[in-house]
């Protein structure tokens, strides 16, 4: 295990990237807590996951504004904010950062910079280091399980990948608000993810909307505000009726909505991993090529279709619907 002076270490973790990308480390992370209780740990992220972080207070400690850096597509590189940040990460006075913001070709660059004692994390395979707790990237292994697998090299011992993420009394009495106990038992549908080549065609997902409604279900569509018009687009294909949440929820209310669900559909995005935190049964279409990198470990519970290898709708369909029959019996 990494050597600590202090007896409550200042621990920062950078990883400034997105929803799924976040719930796919808190396994390692919660490893990392269990070793080391008393440790203040800090995430280093990026501004939407300052509310991510107040909802693991057993986690994390502090969330700390990631400015951005030249060549990290997430956010602008701004010189005069990186520079701020640099200084105050040098004031903190760091017992450890660990990177686990990608293989380390961008970003382990400039870790030695923030005035750490100790760095570790991920670096590219036959990469030199400044420090003896890099590790080499392992490509192609489960994303859990990739950062599980760091805290092991580190000393902190992962063997949990179990996913989780808190959905609170609040969120599920503010479902009740825009949901009616008359709307259920429902299917939530989410035609939208960050990235459009990742999206499967709305089309596509207005039929198995119609099939769970002709099964009984009512189907709650979901999105940010920004993917309104996919939600709409899905609304046009459908010839049932479905209820548009599209920019009407936050995180913890798509989280209260996905966790009270019969069944998720979507892409291979952050809602996905969301269903697999709350045992929500799910059917997921990735359409990145890395189905066994980000879709969800669970296979029994969730059900995800490689798109790019099998591009056959009607086996989609029956594959819905033997899902919504072995979910009702």
């Amino acid at each position: 295990m990494i050597p600590f002076v202090r007896a409550r270490p200042k621990i920062a973790i950078l990883r400034a990237l997105q929803l799924g990308d976040l719930l796919c480390s808190i396994p390692a992370i919660r490893a990392l807590r269990a070793a080391l209780p008393e440790a203040e740990i800090s995430l280093l992220g990026l501004p939407w996951s300052v509310g991510f972080v107040k909802r693991f207070p057993h986690l994390f400690d502090r969330h700390i504004h990631f400015p951005g850096y030249p060549g990290l597509p997430e956010q602008p590189f701004i010189l005069e904010q990186w520079e701020a940040f640099v200084k105050d990460m040098q004031a903190e006075s760091f017992d450890l950062i660990i990177q686990m913001q990608g293989n380390g070709s961008i970003v382990n660059d400039f870790l030695p910079m923030l005035g750490s004692t100790q760095i570790a994390g991920f670096r590219p395979p036959f990469n030199c280091t400044p420090s003896p707790w890099f590790m080499d990237y392992p490509d192609h292994i489960y994303e859990v399980l990739r950062h599980m697998a760091l805290m092991n090299f580190l000393g902190f011992p992962a063997r949990d990948p179990e996913m989780e993420f808190p959905v609170s009394s609040a969120d599920h009495e503010k479902l009740k608000t825009i949901l009616p106990a008359s709307e259920r038992p429902y299917v939530c549908v989410h035609p939208g993810s960050r990235a459009g080549w990742r999206q499967w065609p709305p089309a596509h997902f207005a039929m198995l909307a119609d099939i769970c409604a002709k099964a009984g279900y009512s189907v709650v569509l979901t999105g940010t505000r920004d993917e309104q018009p996919i939600t709409a687009e899905v609304r046009k294909w459908m010839k049932q009726e479905a209820i548009d949440l599209a920019g009407a929820t936050d995180l913890g209310l798509v989280a209260a909505l996905i966790s009270d669900a019969a069944l998720l559909i979507s892409n291979c995005t952050g809602v996905s991993h969301i269903a697999a935190a709350t045992h929500t049964p799910s059917l997921v279409i990735s359409m990145d090529g890395e189905p066994n990198r980000w879709g969800p470990l669970n296979r029994d519970r969730h059900t995800v279709i490689d798109w790019l290898t099998h591009p056959a709708l009607r086996t989609v369909c029956e594959t819905l619907i033997n899902k919504i029959e072995y979910t009702t019996a």
